[in-house]
């Protein structure tokens, strides 16, 4: 059962929640649950189940595919507000790559269930334009993704990858391994290490135990532009 705090972030969180009916939205809210998950979990595998539709309350979720080595490339990250309808492949049929969703930090989610969320998919014009455009928007993350593990040096990749946690955080001090880093930008430990005391050498960062200091963001940039 949903408290009211819930069903009001759910209403100011789903953008045509307006654009509902009243059944629909009773339909919506009694077939929703949030469920909390631990850092580390794994909350969706896409070649074994399908689950609905995700609403981050809070916390912090990765997507990821994983090759037959075991290396993974993460495609897209979610926050608290974003939605997620990948995780409901089983309605959107066009969606035929495997994937992963993991609890990057404790997180609580809201789970609208697979059969209301393929029944207003259907006999809703606004709700089922919603997800497609939500699933176009994460695929364009995923050829992005895609794009910079194909085509783009490693060195780019990492400034890029460190600007953009950088701006997130709103810090120049990241607490981050090179373990992560390697999965987020789908390399080898090995390699992000070296890079990492390359940029260091070149005094773009410094690093100590658990994660690094951007010391000269500009030459990061110039790094990716060059």
């Amino acid at each position: 059962m949903l408290s009211i705090t819930d069903k009001t972030f759910i209403e100011k969180s789903f953008p045509v929640w307006d654009k509902l009916n009243e059944d629909e939205k009773k339909l919506f809210l009694n077939n929703t649950k949030v469920a909390s998950y631990k850092k580390g979990d794994i909350i969706f595998k896409n070649d074994s189940e399908c689950l609905g539709l995700i609403i981050i309350k809070s916390g912090k979720l990765r997507t990821f595919m994983m090759s037959e080595e075991g290396r993974e490339i993460t495609l897209y990250r979610l926050e608290t507000d974003d939605i997620c309808v990948l995780s409901a492949s089983c309605v959107i049929y066009q969606i035929t790559f495997d994937s992963f969703i993991e609890a990057e930090k404790n997180s609580e989610i809201f789970i609208l269930n697979v059969n209301t969320f393929s029944k207003l998919f259907e006999q809703n014009i606004y709700f089922s334009n919603f997800v497609l455009s939500n699933a176009t928007e994460r695929f364009s993350d995923v050829m992005w993704t895609m794009q910079q593990i194909l085509f783009m040096n490693i060195d780019k990749r990492l400034a890029i990858f460190l600007i953009d946690e950088s701006n997130k955080s709103d810090s120049l001090k990241l607490n981050i391994t090179h373990e992560q880093i390697a999965k987020y930008i789908g390399s080898s430990r090995e390699v992000i290490s070296r890079m990492l005391n390359y940029f260091q050498k070149q005094k773009y960062i410094k690093l100590f135990r658990g994660g690094l200091l951007i010391t000269n963001k500009d030459k990061l940039k110039e790094l990716i532009k060059n």
